[in-house]
């Protein structure tokens, strides 16, 4: 399986002018191939992936002697990702969205440099670049596996960052015995059947206050300024701490579960549905449980555990109505799980008051006591 490691490079000042020349001309070979594409449609011809690949040489040495600068195997994955994002376009229709042509990208759209399979190597502390050349790197883990590529990203903040992608083996962790429900929620992040009940952080509601403020900063600045850019650069990094802060609850947390639990059981919700209730919109993308919920199964199919889904109809009516009705969700959640897979149902062994846990103690990685004995998995 794939998996990612992201860490934060320190390119010079050298450096980062060519890391964005790189930049600019890989946007620049996107919207030149999109366009050969959009003639040979109006035209009635039809080009095929090979022939845009062909297209990038002729470009080179007869239009865009410039692209020399970039290695080949990056200019390679820009025709690449161009294809994605048509057969993507494409699947969209056929599941009947409405959707425009592919668009052509502006100035400053172009954000990686993808090095597939070549190009890239790591010493002494240092990524080393083909036809860029050696930048510093904050190694904070160790890469486990085969590394297959890198992809450098420069963020709207004006930090830079490589992410390895790297082929690993599942590593299976010893097993509990032991399985859960959890109903994920807006009051509360989530509510699991063995009576934890996770506080929902809620940091962009927290973060809102400072984004509106530095949004009006940016509003009144004048068009092509340095006060402008510095402006710009200050509401992206706090966009992206956001972004930072969310991310590192829902791994620790999603980690915990996977680490504890053979089965997890959660509802299989229509969250983009759901989206669209503009009153809940943005505590639902606030949440983020379509994050979490991808977290969990990645990480489950690593530990060689499960993570299954259930109809979430109806859970938090079924049952006991004097436990809470979050609680009593979470519990139908495991219920409706374990009968699916042929286990005896699960009854609360006894009614506590439920463990209630803020987000900053999920962040700190502090454990989670255990409430009560969690259903055990009968074998075979």
């Amino acid at each position: 399986m794939l998996l990612s490691y992201c860490f934060r490079i320190y390119p010079s000042k050298a450096v980062q002018a060519k890391l964005q020349e790189h930049l600019e001309l890989c946007c620049w070979l996107y919207n030149r191939l999109l366009e050969e594409l959009n003639k040979a449609r109006a035209g009635g011809r039809r080009l095929n992936y090979k022939d845009t690949q062909a297209l990038i040489v002729k470009l080179k040495r007869e239009e865009k002697p410039e692209l020399r600068k970039v290695y080949s195997k990056v200019l390679q994955m820009v025709n690449h990702q161009l294809w994605n994002n048509l057969i993507a376009l494409s699947d969209l229709k056929k599941n009947g969205r409405r959707v425009g042509k592919l668009r052509f990208k502006g100035r400053g759209w172009y954000k990686t440099l993808n090095y597939n399979q070549s190009g890239f190597k790591l010493k002494d502390g240092k990524l080393i670049l083909s036809k860029v050349g050696e930048i510093p790197i904050k190694l904070h883990r160790r890469i486990k596996g085969k590394v297959k590529g890198v992809v450098i990203k420069r963020e709207r903040s004006g930090r830079w960052y490589a992410i390895f992608q790297v082929e690993d083996k599942p590593e299976p962790l010893p097993k509990t015995g032991r399985a859960v429900g959890i109903d994920v929620g807006i009051r509360h992040f989530l509510t699991d059947s063995d009576g934890r009940q996770v506080e929902n952080p809620r940091y962009y509601e927290k973060t809102l206050k400072r984004i509106k403020i530095l949004q009006r900063n940016l509003s009144r600045k004048q068009k092509g300024s340095k006060n402008l850019e510095k402006a710009r650069v200050k509401l992206a990094m706090a966009y992206e701490k956001l972004v930072n802060q969310r991310d590192d609850f829902l791994h620790k947390l999603s980690r915990f579960y996977v680490s504890n639990y053979d089965l997890i059981v959660v509802e299989d919700l229509p969250i983009q549905n759901m989206a669209r209730n503009h009153t809940l919109a943005r505590s639902i993308l606030d949440a983020s449980w379509g994050k979490f919920l991808r977290m969990l199964l990645y990480k489950a199919e690593r530990a060689g555990r499960a993570v299954l889904k259930v109809d979430p109809r109806g859970t938090s009516k079924e049952g006991d109505k004097n436990l809470d009705r979050d609680y009593r969700a979470s519990l139908n959640i495991l219920r409706r799980g374990l009968v699916g897979l042929g286990q005896p149902e699960v009854t609360p062994v006894e009614r506590r008051p439920l463990l209630r846990i803020p987000a900053s103690a999920v962040v700190a990685g502090q454990v989670f006591s255990m409430k009560q004995e969690a259903p055990c998995l009968s074998e075979g």
